[in-house]
């Protein structure tokens, strides 16, 4: 890991994207079930944090990426929002669990809300862009229907109120 990080920003961007065709020739034939968790984190405004990764289609999305069988969704989402943008996540818990298709693979998504601590900074590597939304004004860069889905999320997130917090 610390020769990754001693590697030209560039050049480790397109490394990411080299890994990421392999991953995905690799899931196009096995076809996989993979665990993956998306972080829905909301600042004291109720703006949504979204990420664009340097590598795969570049658009704006959750943070987020895969966890092991014996990792609980909520601390891996807080583990992939510090490592993807530096912020903590505060009042966190699991508000969805959606399959979806992942490049012929099935990609368990377990959707974790809560808000956002610390200022988001993008390690200029894995991740090019972080940014808060407004809910009413997510970005029209964004996979199709992922803008209501993560209203209805976070929807969710809010009506399960504060007595249901880890």
């Amino acid at each position: 890991m610390f020769l990754l990080k001693i590697l030209p920003a560039p050049l480790h961007r397109a490394l990411y994207r080299l890994a990421h065709w392999a991953r995905k020739q690799v899931w196009k034939v096995r076809r996989s079930n993979v665990s993956g968790v998306r972080v829905l984190a909301l600042d004291e405004a109720g703006r949504v944090l979204l990420v664009r990764h340097s590598y795969g289609t570049r658009s704006w999305m959750p943070p987020g990426g895969g966890f092991g069988g014996e990792e609980d969704p909520v601390a891996a989402g807080r583990r992939e929002l510090a490592e993807e943008t530096g912020c903590g996540l505060h009042a966190a818990r699991l508000v969805a669990v959606v399959d979806e298709d992942l490049h012929g693979a099935t990609n368990r998504v377990h959707i974790v809300a809560g808000r956002a601590e610390g200022q988001a900074m993008p390690d200029r590597r894995e991740i090019v862009a972080a940014r808060f939304f407004p809910l009413d004004a997510l970005p029209g860069a964004m996979g199709k229907g992922l803008a209501d889905s993560i209203c209805g999320w976070v929807e969710t997130y809010r009506a399960q109120g504060p007595s249901q917090q880890r």
